[in-house]
């Protein structure tokens, strides 16, 4: 157990080192923050909402930067193909000079890749990204390429502007680990923004963290045990997401048109195990489950006509999951 403390410890450290690095360069969004580095811990994508400005993409540059990870910037637009993404074959020479057919690497075989505006994508190109985001692997012709491990997906998109936009399929979402909204700064943060932005001396992050490091720290979090009724807490809120469930709440019998899928309960316990280790325990507790419950599961509960036209949000329904009957689970 002593040497279960020292990890703990050292996980919590070098989590909070990384966390203050990005925070000397990304002002506020704290809550912002841990939550994109517990989900690239996890090893899964993470989709970026808000309004322009507001410095998503220069947070995936400086998560780049400070966890030295090769870093690509695909922009998404309309007329970007699949090939943009992935790759393609050109025509090349060989050693005795035959035209051979040649693999031309496209972004996509990075460490960390921006999808800026992924909405902006037609669903063709869009769902060339399906692929990398599951299995970590690219395949052209009859050849599979496997992408360098770390591997992530940070993608953007503005909620505002709708016009010449393609909303991602539910196959699509399901694949990002969470959704997290990118909050407006407050006055004091507004400030310290513009003072730093606008000035001469500019913070450059530093690398405080590798790859590979980052990797010890994922297998770390594999191993945080979860308790049995933990568990079955953290599956209850995916089964009652369901409509046709007959346990499921009565405003998501009303409201919801879908519910999460298998991969919103491995998401979850795999991000609880991270809380609970920042938390500095060896085991998930409830509270873990309610703390990454709206991340993992807003972007995998689909409303009705209905709970659209009454103003409902994901989010209010996975509020009423975690509150409604036994899921009112506190330590």
């Amino acid at each position: 157990m002593e040497q279960n403390d020292i990890q703990i410890k050292e996980f919590k450290q070098k989590f909070e080192k990384i966390e203050q690095e990005i925070g000397s360069v990304i002002i506020g969004q704290k809550t912002l923050i841990r939550n994109v580095l517990t989900a690239m811990i996890a090893g899964g994508n993470v989709l970026l909402e808000g309004l322009p400005g507001l410095g998503k993409t220069q947070l995936v540059k400086t998560i780049g930067k400070v966890l030295d990870l090769q870093f690509s910037r695909i922009q998404f637009t309309p007329d970007l193909m699949p090939a943009d993404v992935t790759g393609t074959s050109i025509m090349a020479k060989d050693s005795e000079g035959n035209h051979v057919l040649q693999f031309q690497k496209g972004a996509i075989f990075t460490n960390l890749l921006l999808a800026d505006e992924i909405n902006r994508a037609t669903p063709k190109t869009q769902s060339a990204l399906l692929e990398a985001m599951q299995e970590k692997t690219v395949t052209a012709g009859v050849t599979t390429y496997t992408l360098p491990e770390p591997f992530f997906v940070l993608a953007t998109q503005n909620p505002l502007e709708m016009e010449g936009t393609y909303a991602l399929p539910e196959a699509q979402m399901d694949r990002f680990l969470f959704q997290l909204n990118v909050d407006f700064p407050n006055k004091e943060e507004l400030y310290e923004i513009v003072t730093m932005t606008t000035g001469t001396a500019q913070k450059e992050p530093q690398k405080v963290c590798s790859g590979t490091e980052l990797l010890e720290l994922r297998k770390l979090a594999k191993e945080v045990p979860v308790a049995k009724p933990v568990a079955e807490y953290a599956m209850d809120l995916i089964l009652h997401s369901h409509p046709e469930q007959p346990l499921a709440p009565e405003a998501v019998k009303k409201y919801v048109r879908y519910g999460a899928s298998p991969r919103g309960a491995q998401a979850i316990i795999t991000t609880a195990r991270i809380y609970a280790l920042l938390d500095e325990r060896y085991h998930v507790a409830y509270k873990d489950i309610q703390s990454v419950a709206k991340p993992v599961l807003r972007h995998r509960i689909f409303l009705n006509f209905e709970g659209i036209a009454e103003g409902m949000t994901p989010d209010d329904i996975v509020e009423i999951l975690l509150n409604e009957g036994e899921n009112g689970k506190s330590e």
